[in-house]
């Protein structure tokens, strides 16, 4: 398990940021009615983002034909299917839905989502109920969850679909999941939205501009007013689901065929801004994933790794939703990538910038002109008063894991010295933290640091990272070094054939 320092540093951060009291362990009520499980004790819900703001930050604190109709009921069947769930707990009208987005969901459910994976090390009562935000959402009725697929698609599943379940496989942030047949044997995934979460949102983007507000306190080099348009900006674009399936689009098109990274098709026959209809993947989750021997899990590992990296530098993109309930895991190695609403595409600039800094830091060391392409990017003033030793000694971390040519193994210390480096304001670089910016651009790619890292610790993967990525970066391209590279580079190569 991971140090205790980690819970420490999330902890003094939501104290100076929020103002807030910690309840310690005992999983109690606070304020807000929360208790370890997550559910409710039937304390009136708070509205608007003050209410918001506030709920998670206690929450933070307290610690074709028959062979495919038989083959597309195997998958559907397949499915893992949400068990029981508790009718108290459904939102049965758009009312009902606004109430709870009050209280739980909207922009801010975002970040308590990030913090439940970021840290196995918090408080057991502070991981359970932070945990709640990954899978056990309260889910639509099936009476609102139709109504709005009627009134998207035109009509009601059960004349849509041959079969139609009505409890949701998985319940997120913005909308819930569900799996249906089509009469033409398409196995489907039904994501449809909350209705009144626009609304929200946009009230939560208010909270998002007091809470950089305040760590502009603590790093008074940080200029909030980018950052929240570029959260503004992507947000606003996942509630959009045609947006996603655009991105799904983009994704699926660049890594068609490929041997380990699997992107179900979009149905857009069936997709709206509201609705997006894809095709029903199967697979092992995070957690039984954990449970496999440690080669496996080095080899799904090394599929989001090429994932993520191969991603920024050979499509532009990045899928900054790093959540575990966004992979399906399969023991060959390969990864079933879900979700695309936050989706970063970057400028040709931004990527050339990208890869100048890693040719300065990592390819040939110079520091001194990796201090000139921090400051071309805006994250360091031109005249910060450290010198080039104090500016290399705190950016190593995030760039140690490709540093060296040789093996390395993501740890729970690594991930939780990155969470570290970027929201503790003591320590041995607390002056030259108060002077650092964080550009548009690098406001996603901060996921990397906080969520992807993390998972990769958790499954404590090990592999030779420098040298994988210099398979996906275009300014090294390397010969394959492991047994997936090769078959990669097969399946690059038959793109051109």
């Amino acid at each position: 398990m991971m140090s205790r320092e980690i819970a420490e540093t999330i902890s003094t951060f939501l104290h100076t940021t929020f103002s807030v009291k910690d309840t310690g362990s005992s999983g109690r009520a606070g304020s807000f009615g929360a208790v370890a499980d997550g559910r409710s004790r039937g304390a009136v819900p708070r509205r608007g983002r003050l209410g918001r703001t506030a709920k998670m930050a206690g929450l933070g604190a307290r610690s074709g034909g028959r062979w495919a109709m038989a083959r597309a009921r195997q998958v559907f069947a397949d499915a893992e299917r949400a068990e029981a769930l508790d009718a108290e707990r459904e939102l049965r009208t758009a009312a009902d839905v606004v109430e709870v987005l009050g209280n739980m969901k909207g922009a801010l459910m975002k970040i308590g989502q990030m913090a439940s994976y970021l840290d196995v090390g918090l408080p057991e009562a502070t991981r359970t109920s932070l945990g709640q935000l990954q899978a056990n959402a309260p889910p639509m009725s099936p009476a609102l969850a139709e109504s709005v697929i009627a009134a998207e698609l035109g009509a009601p599943p059960d004349e849509l679909f041959e079969e139609w379940d009505p409890v949701p496989i998985a319940a997120a942030s913005i909308g819930q999941v569900h799996r249906a047949l089509t009469p033409d044997g398409r196995a489907c995934a039904v994501k449809v939205q909350y209705p009144g979460v626009a609304e929200a949102i946009a009230a939560d983007l208010g909270s998002a501009k007091m809470v950089f507000r305040a760590l502009s306190v603590l790093f008074p080099g940080l200029d909030p007013a980018p950052i929240v348009e570029e959260l503004r900006q992507r947000l606003t674009e996942e509630l959009d689901y045609e947006h996603e399936a655009s991105n799904q689009r983009l994704f699926a098109d660049h890594y068609r065929g490929h041997p380990y990274i699997a992107i179900p098709k979009v149905y857009d026959d069936l997709s709206t801004a509201r609705v997006l209809t894809t095709e029903l993947a199967t697979g092992a989750t995070f957690e039984e994933a954990l449970g496999w021997t440690q080669e496996e899990r080095n080899r799904v590992a090394e599929t989001i790794y090429r994932f993520s990296i191969g991603s920024i530098y050979r499509l532009w993109a990045f899928n900054g939703d790093p959540h575990p309930g966004n992979y399906l895991f399969h023991p060959d190695g390969s990864v079933t990538f879900l979700d695309f609403g936050l989706v970063k595409r970057f400028t040709e600039e931004e990527t050339a910038q990208f890869e100048r800094m890693l040719t300065a830091m990592v390819i040939e060391r110079d520091i001194p002109r990796f201090r000139a392409e921090l400051v071309s990017a805006g994250l360091l003033p031109a005249t910060a008063p450290f010198s080039d030793d104090e500016v290399q000694a705190f950016f190593t971390h995030f760039y140690e894991f490709v540093l060296t040519d040789d093996t390395r193994t993501f740890t729970q210390e690594y991930a939780a010295a990155g969470v570290r480096a970027i929201f503790d304001a003591s320590g041995e670089h607390a002056e030259l933290k108060k002077v650092l910016n964080v550009p548009p651009s690098l406001v996603v790619l901060q996921r990397i640091n906080l969520g992807l890292i993390s998972l990769f610790a958790q499954l404590g993967a090990t592999a030779n990272w420098r040298s994988i990525a210099e398979e996906l970066w275009p300014f090294t391209d390397r010969a394959p070094s492991t047994p997936m590279g090769e078959d990669a580079q097969a399946w690059r190569r038959s793109l051109h054939q």
